[in-house]
């Protein structure tokens, strides 16, 4: 026996030992070639006329001059020589989970997490075919973004890139909890939804900070004022102190994570922005001292100023409470001023939506009131391109093109520099150098 098992484990050596064939190596992807009659890469605010871009895989290879960029006869060419080709748009301020034909508070009662999940694949796909090809959620369902982030890069799901938050983190009682009902009245799921989403104090805001990064988010989101789209509470008051924000921030920015904050009210943004929060959410009620602030330490204001028009209309056919309404009313026209103001002070300016409280794939509606309150076309869309790419951290991989980024790429027939609500029918979309939708050549497909 012992002989027998000498001569099996030599067998096995031997075969261990025998030369495996090589494996065939990879090809090298082959090149596509996109003409763009006209190409706004972001870098600056003006137009380059009959440029070629090479892009190879899912990155680009080379932006150069049509006539120094000799194309191989037999190859790829997706020919946009008569449109305006951008780099993909980018929303800092969603909420893929959400729907905007629904806001009967019912729903909060009778709704799975599992509802959110299916909408979100659809409003990614919405999203990505309306020109966005990266997106910040900044609230769902828990952990909803992170799983649809990872469905979408392991190619399950079309949808954009996705930078994904936890719920928003607030206090009992807060823009983030459920108010106005009895006490025995609770929504819950696993894991407990207030271990990682109510928090008061510096000592559970440090836990709940660390309790979402354990689930994989990529960013935080913390309700520094009262909200909109809540009961019971008011916008323009401050929600956590000072102390519990700075916390935060720390937190935050010690697991190599940004922070943005929901914040309405005049004197929660400048309690964010000194707690060195890097981006303030709606900022609807910011004065000249938080403008100036937000200059000063180098804060991002993402002013969602479309979504007053669906609010005040379409929202309230869905069930929108009379107290939102209200709300909505005394706060949607002083934040477009404020914006107007904002960008007179020069401050730091990043394109977002809050995409899910109107309906996802409409987020292209907010240029045109972007450019009527004080911005110009080219201002407007590096909002949604070079500045959006710098606060979401990823500007080495999108917002312009250039060479090495990822093929992220748009184009729609006229000119939004002269016209910016050409950005509202995008008829080519590319990302990671797939096509996603193309109804401007006659080669369109995936």
């Amino acid at each position: 026996m012992k002989r027998l098992v000498l001569i099996c484990l030599f067998v096995v050596s031997c075969l261990a030992q025998e030369p495996k064939p090589a494996a065939s190596p990879t090809p090298a992807p082959k090149p596509t070639y996109i003409r763009a009659g006209r190409l706004f890469d972001a870098t600056t605010d003006t137009v380059r006329e009959n440029v070629v871009i090479v892009v190879v895989g899912d990155r680009i290879k080379s932006v150069g001059d049509a006539k120094s960029v000799s194309i191989p006869v037999g190859s790829t060419v997706i020919d946009l020589s008569r449109a305006t080709v951008l780099p993909g748009l980018i929303d800092c301020h969603t909420h893929l989970g959400a729907r905007a034909d629904r806001y009967d508070e019912i729903y909060n009662f009778k709704d799975t997490p599992f509802q959110s999940a299916f909408a979100s694949v659809v409003n990614a796909q919405k999203t990505l075919e309306a020109g966005f090809t990266t997106v910040r959620d900044v609230g769902s369902a828990p952990f909803l973004a992170v799983d649809l982030r990872n469905s979408v890069n392991e190619g399950l799901v079309p949808g954009p890139r996705i930078v994904a938050s936890g719920p928003g983190i607030s206090i009992t009682g807060g823009h983030g909890d459920l108010n106005n009902f009895s006490p025995q009245t609770r929504v819950t799921m696993f894991p407990e939804e207030r271990d990682f989403q109510i928090a008061d104090g510096v000592d559970q805001i440090r836990h709940v900070v660390r309790a979402q990064v354990k689930y994989g988010v990529d960013v935080i989101k913390i309700l520094a004022t009262g909200g909109v789209l809540s009961k019971g509470d008011s916008p323009g008051a401050p929600q956590f102190t000072p102390e519990e924000l700075k916390a935060a921030a720390e937190e935050a920015h010690m697991a190599g994570r940004k922070i943005a904050a929901h914040a309405h009210g005049t004197q929660g943004i400048k309690n964010a922005i000194l707690a060195g929060i890097d981006s303030i959410e709606h900022a609807s009620l910011i004065d000249d001292e938080g403008i100036r602030l937000s200059k000063e330490h180098g804060v991002y204001l993402v002013m969602d100023i479309y979504n007053d028009d669906y609010i005040l209309g379409k929202a309230i056919e869905f069930g929108l409470p009379k107290e939102n309404v209200d709300k909505e009313k005394a706060i949607g026209r002083q934040q477009r001023e404020n914006f107007e103001r904002a960008v007179k002070g020069g401050a730091k300016m990043a394109f977002g939506t809050d995409a899910g409280v109107y309906p996802h794939g409409d987020n292209a509606k907010q240029f045109f009131y972007m450019v009527k309150y004080g911005m110009t076309p080219a201002q407007a869309i590096r909002a949604a391109t070079t500045n959006a790419a710098d606060l979401i951290g990823r500007a080495r991989d999108v917002g312009t093109v250039e060479a090495g980024k990822y093929a992220d790429l748009i184009a729609v027939t006229s000119d939004p520099l002269q016209d910016v609500r050409a950005l509202e029918n995008v008829g080519f979309v590319m990302k990671g150098g797939v096509v996603y939708k193309d109804t401007l050549t006659a080669k369109a497909g995936r």
